[in-house]
């Protein structure tokens, strides 16, 4: 229903928070074609908000992960799933389970205090415990995104 009244009002820009989460496992595939045909054909722009990386796989050129309501790394979908760049989308790769028992694949840890400790101490806006907050917490709040070698700007911290 929201896909038909986005079409109606003829919109260039949506919002999609979490679209598929309600939907029958059977009926995913074909919205989301749906979305992506409609995407091609009547040139819609989202925002597609998920938690399921395989689904943001399919639906997004760029995946931008967040850790603690801050963007930790923006990049190409292939390159963010292929290649992660930040210790918390690894951890996030890490932590989706393989299908196959068998497959033993080496997880993730994320070092470090609870967040909310992070945040006493340095102030609200700090990214929190992970891999690498040792080196940029005590200096910075929140360090920005910044290229990495790719030749795209706002990459990774």
């Amino acid at each position: 229903m929201a896909i038909a009244r986005a079409v109606v009002i003829e919109l260039t820009f949506e919002v999609a928070d979490e679209p598929m989460s309600m939907l029958d496992v059977s009926l995913r595939p074909g919205v989301m074609n749906l979305m992506k045909r409609l995407a091609e054909r009547l040139q819609i722009s989202y925002l597609y908000i998920t938690h399921d990386l395989a689904v943001a796989r399919h639906m997004c050129s760029r995946i931008a992960v967040m850790y603690l309501g801050k963007i930790v790394e923006k990049r190409g979908s292939r390159d963010v799933l292929q290649e992660p760049k930040q210790p918390y989308t690894q951890a996030l790769l890490s932590a989706i389970p393989v299908p196959d028992p068998t497959v033993k694949r080496a997880q993730v840890q994320i070092s470090g205090v609870p967040p909310g400790r992070w945040i006493r101490r340095l102030g609200a806006g700090c990214i929190g415990p992970c891999l690498i907050a040792d080196e940029f917490c005590p200096d910075s709040l929140h360090p920005g995104l910044k290229g990495k070698g790719s030749g795209q700007r706002a990459d990774y911290f």
